[in-house]
């Protein structure tokens, strides 16, 4: 298993694109070891073999090495497009600026379009906070994982937004309506609305893509320890809103139980529509692996075929 990565020391690689791929590289290193696994490590390129068929494209060099029957697969058959939707916004960039959702999110985002590209399939990008920042085209070359990955590293390397809203509602509505095929839709955001309406608006949005269609993959990016657990030593704090600029004064005991349940009552509400719409539902802590984010989209990948 690997082991979590230390966001604070990021900074010190230079190469993102090298990064991502050392991740990339560690995971499929992990499929080798592990005696569990329900993926072949050979995954980018093959295919289990169906009985009956032709055994031409059979791959005796895995039969060696696993003992199981795979057949080679070709441009034809990796043809999944992907569309990756990275949240931008303020509250992104809590607990803190070495150690923040959006950096983890960024990593997640390098090492998920690496894996895509590696296995030949196309991906593109859509940075939004309020509105969409930037969106590129949705291709499968390595000049344009390139060049994904070069507009990541300058997202690792830019400071904290200043104040605005988040409209996922709205971004996902306007994705919907833009994509023209049937795609694979990987949102990552901590998907935090002011109120429960804009949660709500927020769901029913992630609602459209499938309607369209669309297959759609979410991880809840979160700091557990203290946006789920409200895990403060208890003393005196000043709590900001990082989109409005309001502020509370408290100690975290006066409020710890409620916030607690209240946020636990948010997550199982967004793991019960999710389900409901069928929308794979993936929770991510920033202190974990990113393997967790890797196996879900594998495992994603396996049902859009």
């Amino acid at each position: 298993m690997s082991q979590p990565l230390d966001l604070a020391a990021v900074r010190s690689f230079e190469n993102l694109e090298f990064l991502a791929r050392q991740l990339v590289e560690g995971f499929i290193t992990g499929l080798h070891q592990s005696p569990y696994h329900g993926f072949s490590v050979e995954f980018s390129e093959h295919r289990l073999y169906n009985p009956g068929e032709s055994t031409r494209h059979i791959d005796w060099k895995v039969l060696a090495r696993t003992d199981k029957l795979f057949v080679k697969r070709y441009e034809e058959e990796t043809n999944l497009r992907c569309h990756i939707l990275l949240d931008v916004s303020p509250s992104m960039y809590y607990p803190a600026p070495s150690h923040d959702k959006l950096r983890f999110a960024v990593l997640c985002t390098a090492a998920l379009a690496t894996l895509l590209q590696k296995q030949r399939d196309a991906v593109g990008l859509v940075t939004f906070a309020d509105q969409i920042e930037l969106q590129t085209p949705v291709r499968s070359t390595s000049s344009h994982r390139h060049t994904l990955l070069l507009t990541l590293q300058q997202l690792l390397e830019r400071p904290a937004a200043p104040r605005r809203a988040t409209d996922v509602s709205g971004v996902i509505h306007q994705i919907a309506q833009q994509i023209p095929k049937r795609s694979l839709v990987v949102l990552f955001s901590d998907m935090l609305g002011r109120s429960p309406e804009e949660q709500t608006a927020s769901l029913a949005a992630l609602q459209h893509l499938r309607h369209a269609q669309h297959e759609v993959l979410l991880f809840h990016i979160m700091d557990r320890a203290t946006e789920a657990d409200f895990a403060f030593a208890e003393r005196p704090y000043l709590f900001e809103d990082v989109e409005t600029g309001e502020q509370v004064k408290l100690q975290p005991a006066q409020v710890r139980e409620q916030y607690r349940a209240a946020m636990q009552q948010y997550e199982q509400e967004l793991a019960l529509r999710c389900g409901q719409y069928r929308i794979d539902f993936v929770p991510v802590d920033i202190r974990e692996t990113f393997d967790k984010v890797l196996y879900a989209y594998l495992v994603k990948r396996g049902k859009v075929r």
